[in-house]
This record gives C-alpha cells, sequence and structure tokens, in this order.
C-alpha cells in the first residue's frame, strides 16, 4: 500500500536541505526533530507554499500556480489534482489533529495524520492506515513547534521523535494563503464524507481557486483565505457511482444559510466563535461531476467574483 509518510518525505528533504531557495528556515532541534519555517519568521513564497501543499497532500497530488482574473483583477490561482482523492485529501490534507501541547496551538494536517489516525473514524472511513517509519506533519501555527511538541507528535505516531518532521507556516502568510487554497479539492472531497458518500468510489480530482492576498491579521487572513474556496473554488470530480445524483444539491456552498457573507464577518457576528458558524458553509463555490458508469456529468453551484473580491480586499 502507498505510505503518505513516505512519499512526502522525500519532499521534506528536498525542502529542508535547500531551505534557502524557497526562503524557508530549517532546524533541527536537540532531539533530532527537524522543522521547517516557510513563514514563521521568513517570508516563504509560492515555491514552498506549493511543496507545503504537496506535503500536506501526502505526495498524492500535483500543485501548479499559475496567473488568473477575477473580473478585471489579476489574481494568481493554485490548481490541484490528485489520482488518490480519499487519501489524499481525507487521509492526509485534512486538517484533522489538533496540536495542543502546554501553550503551543496549532491545527495539524498532512500524512503524520495517517499514522497517528487522528481521527480514527476517518481511516475507518476510507479503509486507509500508513506504516512507515518517519512522521511528516504540517502545522499551521504563528509558532515554531519546540521539542517537547514534537516529542508528543512523535509518541502519537509511534515513531522516533528523531523521525519526526514539520513543516510550519501561519494563515497570515504567502505559504498560509497558498496552502489553504491547496485544499480546495478536499473540500469538495470532505462536503461528500461528510454527506455519507463512499469517497473511496472518487477516482480523481482536480481544482482550483485564487490565492488570497496576505493579510496582518491571523484571524481576517483565516476568513479571507476560506473565502478563496467557499467563492470561487472550482472542483471537478471523477467517480463510479450514480448514487452521486441522490447528494448534488448538497454540495457547493451555496447551499449554506451563512452563504453571501465574507467568512470574516459571519466570524465577528458570531462573536468570534468557530462553533456558531454553519459548517456546511466550508464547501467549494462550484463542483462539476464525471459519473462514469452511466457517462454522465452534473455541474451545481457557481462562483461568486463579489464576495470573493470584497473579502480579499479589492471592493
Amino acid at each position: 500500500m502507498l505510505s503518505v509518510n513516505e512519499l512526502a518525505l522525500d519532499i521534506f528533504e528536498e525542502l529542508f536541505e535547500y531551505a534557502e531557495e524557497f526562503h524557508a528556515v530549517p532546524h533541527e532541534l536537540d532531539n533530532g526533530a527537524r522543522i521547517v519555517d516557510c513563514g514563521v519568521s521568513t517570508t516563504g513564497g509560492y515555491l514552498a507554499g506549493r511543496r507545503f501543499t504537496e506535503i500536506c497532500m501526502g505526495g498524492l497530488g500535483e500543485v501548479d500556480i499559475t496567473m488568473g482574473r477575477i473580473r478585471d483583477i489579476p489574481i494568481p490561482f493554485i490548481e490541484v489534482s490528485t489520482d488518490f482523492p480519499a487519501i489524499a485529501c481525507l487521509g492526509a490534507q485534512k486538517a484533522g489533529w489538533t496540536v495542543n501541547v502546554n501553550k503551543y496551538f496549532a491545527m495539524g494536517s498532512g500524512p503524520a495524520r495517517a499514522l497517528s489516525l487522528k481521527p480514527k473514524h476517518t481511516y475507518e472511513v476510507i479503509d486507509y492506515e500508513d506504516e512507515f517509519d518517519y512522521a511528516v506533519i504540517c502545522l499551521e501555527s504563528d509558532h515554531l513547534p519546540n521539542a517537547g511538541v514534537m516529542e508528543k507528535i512523535a509518541d502519537a505516531c509511534n515513531v522516533d521523535v528523531a523521525n519526526t518532521c514539520a513543516v510550519v507556516a501561519p494563515t497570515a502568510s504567502i505559504v498560509g494563503s497558498v496552502q489553504v487554497a491547496g485544499r480546495c479539492v478536499e473540500t469538495a472531497v470532505y462536503k461528500l464524507n461528510e454527506l455519507g458518500f463512499d469517497t473511496k468510489k472518487i477516482t480523481a480530482g482536480i481544482g482550483h481557486a485564487p490565492i488570497a492576498p496576505v493579510k496582518k491579521d491571523g484571524t481576517k487572513a483565516m476568513g479571507s483565505t476560506n473565502d478563496a474556496t467557499i467563492y470561487h473554488g472550482s472542483i471537478m470530480l471523477t467517480m463510479n457511482a450514480p448514487e452521486i445524483k441522490d447528494y448534488l444539491d448538497k454540495i457547493p456552498s451555496n447551499k449554506s444559510k451563512g452563504y453571501g457573507k465574507p467568512f470574516y464577518e459571519l466570524f465577528k457576528e458570531a462573536n468570534f466563535d468557530f462553533y456558531q458558524i454553519d459548517t456546511s458553509l466550508f464547501s467549494p463555490a462550484e463542483v462539476v461531476i464525471n459519473e462514469l458508469s452511466e457517462g454522465v456529468v452534473y455541474h451545481v453551484g457557481a462562483v461568486n467574483p463579489d464576495v470573493t473580491l470584497k473579502s480579499f480586499g479589492f471592493i
């Protein structure tokens, strides 16, 4: 079986060894754990964002960055594709691990989750577990983890701490904007999983989303980076599942009761209580389904340029 940690380790090694070329900073802690700072105390950049996203997907995704336009405004876009959607998106990329050790907090994603089985139910549903002696984790945080944090991660993954690797970037950074937009396909796969659809039937996924301009404030950055997919993420999924027709109306973000306002405005109205937000909002703007057994295509949802540009600060 494919090992997402083994595949991601090769990408991490390149990032660690040639960190300067990525505007990144490598660190080796006293306990042997290795970290690459992709935006905490350094600028990072688009190339580091690509590598961060590739690692996050367990080496099972292709990532490209190009220039596009929203209305008449030039905006960079990320395009992500994978032929292993359930494993790459749910088994690795999903931000399913809250790393909370003493005063350190980060949202954890990436292939290390497939060793720690966080959350276990996800891996039961997609019928996947990884076996590898290295753990590679992606941390969304504005602080670097210390030796104690890396020790906890190693313990959860049942690997030696010296074989534990982390890439770290805050949301409010170039890499943060890139890697959150790079979750566009994952949001579609995740939504279907939440609806009870068997995501193992999805054979391929491709999508693109705009890369949000970097905001100084972390909360505002969280809003605009999520809006990139909520209001302008376009996804195509290929699958063998005629029953998908029963799920179509529930997939796109415009079916959420919170739809229509930038996420930061909704978050503020909810007194910054994340649990007051309708979780169905975390979906792509539009999705195309190519169902192979019947040879049909479906198209649901639509992009919303106005809300996207408002969230990004253009209007």
